[in-house]
């Protein structure tokens, strides 16, 4: 098997692993790039700091001795596998740079001869990318469970961002999905390492003289899990693990696994928990402000934020010229950056109208029912749709 059928059938299936793309609603996309000449599976990325880049997302072998449910690369599954030496992974990478092909790497691998066997091939891989061959690109780094606490630390050392993915919300819902996993010891420990070495250690020790930020991945819908119980883990990991992004992998069941004829899970579900997601990172939301159902599931007719208002600011709408930074990121229509640029318009003359935030890129039909100007509540049209 020559090196790039080998790349291709190592990456093929990384599309179950979300990392930094994003769509325009914060949900992860995935695109194949085919126009490049030896047709590697690329993925479009927007990375942490706005950059797009052309993302290789792949394996350093698909050989894995667990056998998590839901995995394609499980254990005993019928499946072409490969695997690549750490040396061999990374003169391939860079000649694919050197091509223009990619501009940046995800790595993880299945995992064979435990975890800390497998995490020092990924650490080699990245050291003899940054080191010896002088790439000075993004690369993000799986942390694979059980590595070592000073594993975890030189990654962090090679890496602009690690993951963990935790998959599950819980040890319980876990066993249900990855029954040979341990939730606390072998990966959410790790993620709380992440944060103490950030704390612990100066910035200067990291890639670049900066430490990496973390992720996670959860398998949503595989193990019966409510909205309830992932936001509740996302809401921990967010304000006291220092977690840049909680990924929602919607499941999907895959052929000759014993999830194969679970149903997979809506594209509404997974769109539902980003926008919950992010009203607990970034809109100043508090976990009991979401608006679960009596089951622990998020609506699924009207997005979050949403129906905070309608119960919350229907009959005590807000006033443009006079709200802090928070009430107004809790109107509906009115994003981080639209608070900002509301705020600076304040500081120049008051805003009279709908008309003034419409030109500010503002959502003017979905914020018109919250908003008071000069204690009027605007004209509008009600949305039929």
């Amino acid at each position: 098997m020559d090196d790039i059928v080998k790349l291709k059938t190592l990456s093929e299936q990384m599309s179950f692993e979300p990392s930094e793309e994003r769509s325009q609603t914060g949900a992860p996309y995935l695109d194949r790039t085919e126009n490049c000449p030896d047709a590697v599976f690329v993925h479009p990325a927007v990375l942490p700091n706005g950059q797009k880049i052309k993302l290789l997302k792949t394996l350093l072998t698909s050989a894995c001795e667990r056998d998590c449910y839901y995995c394609p690369f499980r254990a005993g599954r019928d499946m072409r596998r490969a695997t690549f030496k750490p040396e061999e992974f990374a003169r391939l990478f860079v000649n694919l740079t050197h091509k223009g092909i990619t501009e940046g790497i995800f790595l993880s691998s299945g995992m064979i001869g435990g975890g800390i066997r497998t995490q020092d091939k990924l650490i080699d891989t990245a050291d003899i990318l940054r080191h010896k061959l002088g790439f000075r690109g993004y690369i993000h780094l799986k942390i694979m469970p059980g590595a070592e606490r000073a594993q975890v630390e030189r990654a962090m050392q090679l890496a602009d961002r690690v993951s963990v993915n935790l998959e599950a919300p819980n040890d319980t819902r876990l066993a249900s999905l990855a029954p040979h996993k341990q939730f606390t010891a072998e990966l959410l420990e790790p993620l709380k390492w992440v944060e103490e070495i950030r704390h612990t250690q100066p910035a200067y020790k990291g890639w670049n003289h900066r430490w990496p930020s973390s992720v996670t991945q959860f398998v949503a819908g595989g193990s019966g899990e409510s909205d309830l119980e992932l936001l509740t883990t996302t809401d921990y990991l967010y304000h006291r693990l220092g977690l840049k992004r909680a990924y929602y992998s919607p499941f999907n069941p895959i052929e000759d696994t014993p999830l194969e004829n679970q149903a997979p899970t809506p594209v509404i579900r997974e769109h539902r928990l980003y926008q919950a997601s992010f009203l607990l990172r970034d809109y100043g939301f508090g976990l009991e402000e979401l608006p679960f159902e009596a089951d622990g599931r998020l609506p699924t007719q009207v997005d979050p934020k949403m129906a905070w208002a309608q119960k919350n600011l229907s009959e005590t709408p807000i006033e443009v010229n006079r709200a802090d930074r928070q009430t107004l990121m809790r109107v509906p229509g009115i994003g981080t950056k639209g608070v900002e640029t509301i705020l600076h318009a304040r500081r120049q003359d008051k805003i009279r109208d709908l008309a003034a935030l419409k030109k500010m890129g503002i959502l003017t039909d979905r914020a018109a029912p919250y908003l008071l100007f000069d204690g009027q509540r605007p004209a509008y049209q009600p949305s039929l749709f």
